[in-house]
């Protein structure tokens, strides 16, 4: 469909809360999703990374996420519904904010209930990097950043200086 402008950091609509979809949706949906992989292989292209990407990073305050790693994923509704106690701090990047990373704490396992583009409930549980991609997709749908979850105020770097962070 369209290469969608992906809001910065700073952009107040991030911060919004997204609002569900409902099942009579599922027809204005396909043509978001197809804008969200557009938008992210772009992104892709320019940058050389980006997996997945949320409906507010372009501006549409719907509870949906697109994933494309081997394979196109796309979770409506998502909720991460069982968490491990075990975390992990990691760098963490966002594409709207493609030059600065953040060093947080996710959890190491969780596991995630949504709805498919065929409106089928599935689950999925997720480890490690996915894991960590997934609830950072979820916190997008809820209006939270990265930047919020920074582990202090020494948890930021400029990409460039990606080979001397620990």
């Amino acid at each position: 469909m369209a290469v969608r402008e992906i809001l910065l950091l700073g952009n107040p609509k991030l911060h919004e809360i997204s609002s569900p979809a409902d099942r009579a949706e599922l027809e204005s949906l396909r043509a978001l999703v197809e804008d969200l992989h557009d938008t992210m292989m772009d992104f892709r292209r320019r940058h050389g990374r980006g997996r997945a990407i949320a409906a507010p990073q372009i501006g549409v305050a719907k509870r949906l996420i697109y994933m494309h790693i081997d394979q196109p994923v796309v979770f409506i509704n998502p909720v991460i519904d069982r968490k491990s106690p075990e975390k992990i701090e990691i760098w963490d990047d966002c594409m709207s904010f493609p030059d600065l990373l953040v060093k947080v704490r996710r959890h190491k396992a969780c596991r995630i209930t949504y709805r498919d583009m065929d409106w089928t409930e599935k689950t999925m549980n997720l480890e490690d990097s996915l894991s960590e991609l997934l609830q950072h997709e979820c916190d997008h749908l809820d209006g939270i950043m990265a930047v919020a979850r920074a582990i202090d105020g020494q948890s930021f770097a400029l990409r460039g200086q990606q080979k001397s962070l620990p």
